[in-house]
């Protein structure tokens, strides 16, 4: 969450609907006003969801290899690609040929061949015109019947949900196949290795299992929904090698131009944005804010420049987000943020408590919203963070309500931060580093900076820890700014 970037924002529901349907790539590659308007809508709105797009020189980078894939692909000059600042490895495209790719993608990639695979395959799916043909699905998930019982308040429908699902969306197994196969025409249109499109599929493989082995699937830090558009299978893989092979091209025959990546990705930012807050096992920080909280067992957090995305236990769910407090009064900033989550909806004010949480100023107000068969309990907390800033947690309980002692909890949590706590937190960045003579694997380990190194290094290098590394050979680790 950026400082100063929340904002009580519309939800995004209106630029996802109503996508042309039709056509296929035999007929014509072109991209239609329609869509081309539909992206161009939709891509600011996006990127304040997910991120934001990265600034670093690796967004040009991302631009220049996703240019050559256009041209190969007949749509030269059509096509936006855009580096997303999110450190989930994800990449998703919007009709109009907007094609994202986030930096913690990029990161686990090892040679620009497989960079250009991915956003070939995006473009395939853009191409292909899958997000028109795909069933039509609102961006809100529903929590068991809040969000089509709730009426009168878009934030409440927001609240309820997952954000993102159209960009989650599950394309069918017959679509991801043809969005492979053509990726991988476009990786020989434009000179890259066929064989790309495997070993990019191998590295999204690899990152699923050092998830899996390094924070849990029901960890604080779970992958966000939106990130599950593309389901893996070992087959999948398989296929897209045969397909390669069908080309008549030998394996390593083109280029896949690995040590123009490695210099690209150099000083890439890994992992969380100072910008927008780290999130440590179920801990949230704000280096800049000097905010934090303590997420309780059961949550997930998914951070974005605006908010803290929660998703908790049983169907909880809610966000962390601030704003400013004019002439510093919490009771109006309160009511205000009351008012605007409620919005017509049918609601009873339960209770308003003026109390005090790790030293600061709090309201707390718990309401119940009817819906169809009874009703929700909606549970605001505001907190004066001093400087004429304000914070605050909007979180809806599923109609059977079962969290109030977690909601209690992650309200009670909320703090203010030390200056030592808040100069800990550090960025980290993807150093491009040659092993010196006498570097081996293990030395090169050393100097990752994570809490599980080892697998670190295997994950952004494509290769196992205990591989010798030659003198002079290019590597990946990540570190400080100062390199310790």
């Amino acid at each position: 969450m950026k400082r100063s970037a929340f904002r009580l924002a519309l939800p995004l529901a209106s630029l996802l609907a109503g996508c042309g349907d039709g056509g296929t790539l035999a007929d014509s590659p072109a991209i239609s006003d329609k869509d081309r308007a539909y992206g161009a809508e939709a891509h600011a709105q996006l990127l304040a969801e997910f991120g934001g797009a990265y600034a670093g020189s690796q967004a040009a980078y991302v631009r220049g290899v996703g240019d050559k894939i256009a041209a190969a692909a007949g749509v030269q000059d059509q096509c936006t690609f855009t580096l997303v600042n999110s450190d989930v490895a994800n990449a998703f495209a919007v009709p109009g040929c907007y094609i994202y790719v986030t930096r913690g993608l990029l990161a686990i990639v090892t040679s620009e061949a497989e960079l250009a695979s991915v956003l070939g395959h995006e473009l395939g799916h853009v191409l292909g015109r899958h997000a028109q043909r795909q069933e039509r699905r609102s961006i809100w998930r529903t929590l068991g019947v809040i969000a089509i019982s709730v009426t009168g308040s878009e934030r409440l429908t927001r609240l309820a949900s997952q954000a993102g699902q159209y960009f989650g969306l599950r394309y069918s197994r017959k679509q991801e196949y043809e969005a492979d196969d053509l990726g991988i025409e476009y990786l020989e249109g434009a000179g890259y290795d066929v064989y790309a499109g495997a070993d990019m599929l191998s590295a999204l493989e690899r990152q699923e299992k050092f998830m899996k082995a390094t924070r849990g699937r029901d960890g604080a830090r779970s992958v966000p929904e939106w990130a599950l558009s593309h389901p893996l299978t070992e087959h999948r893989i398989e296929r897209a090698y045969d397909v390669a092979k069908s080309t008549g091209i030998a394996d390593d025959a083109q280029p896949e131009h690995a040590e123009r990546y490695l210099a690209a990705v150099d000083g890439l930012l890994y992992g969380d944005d100072p910008e927008q807050g780290f999130v440590i096992g179920s801990r949230f920080a704000h280096p800049i804010m000097r905010i934090s909280f303590e997420a309780p067992p059961g949550f997930s957090l998914t951070n974005s420049p605006q908010a803290i995305r929660l998703s908790g236990p049983n169907g909880l769910a809610g966000e962390f987000g601030g704003g400013a407090m004019p002439g510093g009064d919490l009771q109006a900033y309160a009511e205000a943020l009351v008012a605007h989550v409620v919005g017509n909806a049918p609601a009873e004010q339960i209770g308003a408590t003026a109390t005090t949480v790790n030293g600061l100023p709090a309201i707390v107000t718990q309401l119940r919203i009817a819906v169809r068969d009874g009703s929700v309990p909606l549970s605001i907390a505001v907190y004066d963070g001093g400087g004429g800033q304000a914070y605050h947690f909007l979180i809806v309980s599923p109609p059977a309500d079962t969290g109030a002692a977690a909601v209690a909890a992650l309200i009670r949590s909320f703090r203010r931060l030390s200056p030592q706590e808040a100069e800990a937190l550090r960025p980290r960045f993807v150093r491009a580093v040659k092993a010196a003579p006498g570097d081996t694997a293990a030395t090169l380990v050393a100097r990752v900076v994570d809490p599980s190194p080892r697998a670190l290094f295997e994950l952004l290098n494509g290769r196992p820890a205990d591989v010798p590394v030659k003198a002079g050979e290019t590597v990946k680790i990540v570190s400080y700014a100062d390199g310790r």
